[in-house]
């Protein structure tokens, strides 16, 4: 056995304060190397640029999520509960006759076809 006595290792590095919060210093060199190595910040994140959709509930359930993280509070029960255009008249809407029913003939029945027998069988 060797009497070599082990080398010191090098002091820590000294990233953060007791209370959590990054030291000075070692943010501003995370900065430079996130600028050297070309990093792009354009604050969208994992989106790619697009920051919307085509689907009215994922659209509605993405922006709840945002609210939800920034604010700590949950609205997604009083947003879905507000009413919208398309709830107004229901299944049923009541409309005249003239609305409902077609004047003349349309291209289907022509005026001058044939009349089909009644089927008998």
């Amino acid at each position: 056995m060797s009497n070599e006595k082990p080398k010191a290792d090098k002091a820590p590095i000294h990233r953060r304060d007791n209370s959590g919060h990054l030291d000075p210093k070692y943010a501003a060199d995370l900065d430079a190397r996130r600028k050297a190595a070309g990093g792009k910040d354009d604050n969208q994140a994992f989106l790619g640029g697009k920051a919307s959709s085509k689907d009215d509930l994922a659209q509605e359930l993405g922006e709840n999520f945002v609210k939800t993280a920034i604010s700590g509070e949950d609205g997604i029960d009083d947003d879905l509960d507000q009413v919208v255009a398309e709830e107004s008249g229901g299944p049923f809407i009541e409309t005249s006759g003239a609305t409902e029913f077609a004047d003349g003939e349309d291209a289907s029945n022509p005026k001058g076809a044939k009349r089909e027998p009644f089927p008998t069988t």
